[in-house]
C-alpha cells in the first residue's frame, strides 16, 4: 500500500487536541466535561454543534451525559459521518508523552481517534466536502449514548466509525452476549451439609459444563470465544451458600441463537440464566489499497444503522487498549488523519 496522504495543516494540531481530551477524565457515566469541552471546541472552529442528552445509568454515574454532534455550517446533511466514543474505562491515567508515544487513560481508545479525526474533518471541509462528527458516550458499558444517536441521524451516506484497527479496515467485528447464571440453594452449617444445598457447588458445575461447549467457529472471522469474568457468593467458608452468581462475555462470531441454546442446556436443573445484552457481530465494507482486519471486539456500529453504511478504521492498538500502559505513537495518529481523508474521498468522489 502506498504511504498515506501526509496532513499537513498547521491550523489543527491533533495531538495537541488528543492530550487536551486526555486530560479529562471521562469514565463511563462521567462523561459530562469532555462533552461540554468538545462541544465548545468544535463551536469556536464554525461547526453546527448540537448536544444530545444520554440518560443517566444507575450504576454511580452523576451529572449530564452527551453525545455531540458537529456539521456542516450551513444546516446541510453530511455526506459522510466521522464517529468514536468520549468515554474510558476506568481507572483514569494521567497524561504523559516522550518523542514517540503518548500516554494515559484513552490515548488510543478512543481519544487520539477523536483528535485525528476532527483533523480529516477540518480537511475535508475545506475541499468542500459535506462531513459530520458524532462523538457519543457509554460505549465502554451498553452503547447508551449510540442508541440516543440512532434516534437522530442526519440523513449521511456512510459512518466511519473509529477504533483501535492499527489503521486498517475491519472488516467484520465480533459481536458480544453477556450472560448472567445465578444459582440458589439451602443455608447451613457446613458440618452438616445434608441439610443444605450449595449455590456455589451448583454454580461450579454449571461453568465447568459452559467452559467445555463447543462454540460456533466462522471461517474467515474465527471462533467464538467465552470469558468468565466476575463470580460472586456465599458468605463464609463454614457456611454452604444458598446464593452465586456469575458474568460470562462470549463474543460472537455469527446469530446469537446457537450460544444463547447451548448455554441454556449446560446451566439446566442447575443455574437460572439471564441474557443481559446483545450486540450483534456485523460485517463491514472495505477500501480499495487499504490492509485490513478483523475487530474481535465489539463497537457501536450495530447501534448506528441510521447513520449510513459503515465503516471501521481507526490508530492505535487495542492489545494495550484498557490497560495501564494504555499509549498511542504520534505518527500513527498523524498517518490516521491522511488516511480518513484518503478513505473519505474514495466514498465521496
Amino acid at each position: 500500500m502506498a504511504n498515506p496522504p501526509a496532513y499537513s495543516s498547521a491550523v489543527l494540531d491533533p495531538l495537541a487536541l488528543t492530550r487536551q481530551l486526555v486530560e479529562i477524565d471521562s469514565t463511563t457515566y462521567q462523561e459530562g466535561a469532555v462533552g461540554e469541552f468538545l462541544a465548545e471546541f468544535l463551536a469556536g472552529r464554525n461547526w453546527a454543534v448540537e448536544k444530545m442528552a444520554v440518560p443517566q445509568a444507575d450504576e454511580g454515574g452523576t451529572g449530564p451525559r452527551w453525545n455531540v454532534y458537529a456539521g456542516p455550517s450551513d444546516g446541510q446533511a453530511p455526506e459522510l459521518v466521522f464517529s468514536t466514543h468520549v468515554d474510558t474505562v476506568p481507572p483514569y491515567i494521567p497524561f504523559r508523552e516522550d518523542d514517540e508515544f503518548l500516554y494515559g487513560r484513552g490515548v488510543c481508545d478512543a481519544k487520539g481517534i477523536i483528535a485525528a479525526q476532527v483533523a480529516a474533518a477540518e480537511e475535508l471541509r475545506s475541499a468542500g466536502f459535506r462531513i459530520g462528527l458524532l462523538f457519543v458516550s457509554g460505549e465502554e458499558r451498553d452503547s447508551a449514548g449510540a442508541k440516543v444517536a440512532n434516534e437522530h441521524a442526519k440523513g449521511s451516506r456512510f459512518l466511519m466509525n473509529g477504533e483501535p484497527t492499527e489503521n486498517r479496515l475491519g472488516l467484520a467485528s465480533k459481536g458480544a452476549l453477556r450472560v448472567i447464571l445465578r444459582a440458589n440453594g439451602v443455608m447451613a452449617h457446613s458440618a452438616y451439609p445434608e441439610l443444605g444445598d450449595s449455590a456455589i457447588h451448583k454454580l461450579v458445575e454449571a461453568l465447568d459444563r459452559v467452559l467445555a461447549l463447543e462454540l460456533p467457529v466462522t471461517e474467515d472471522v474465527g471462533p467464538s470465544t467465552l470469558n468468565i469474568g466476575l463470580i460472586r457468593g456465599g458468605y463464609a467458608p463454614n457456611v454452604i451458600a444458598d446464593k452465586a452468581e456469575a458474568h460470562l462475555l462470549a463474543r460472537l462470531v455469527g446469530p446469537s441463537e446457537p450460544v444463547r441454546a447451548a448455554i441454556l442446556e449446560a446451566a439446566k436443573g442447575l443455574a437460572e440464566v439471564e441474557f443481559a445484552l446483545e450486540i450483534p457481530f456485523v460485517r463491514l465494507r472495505a477500501a480499495p489499497g487499504l490492509p485490513t482486519m478483523i475487530a474481535k471486539f465489539t463497537t457501536d456500529v450495530p447501534w448506528l444503522t441510521n447513520w449510513g453504511e459503515p465503516l471501521l478504521l481507526g490508530p492505535g492498538s487495542i492489545h494495550v487498549a484498557h490497560t495501564p500502559n494504555e499509549r498511542i505513537a504520534k505518527k500513527e495518529i498523524l498517518d490516521a488523519v491522511g488516511l480518513y481523508v484518503q478513505v473519505a474521498k474514495q466514498l465521496l468522489s
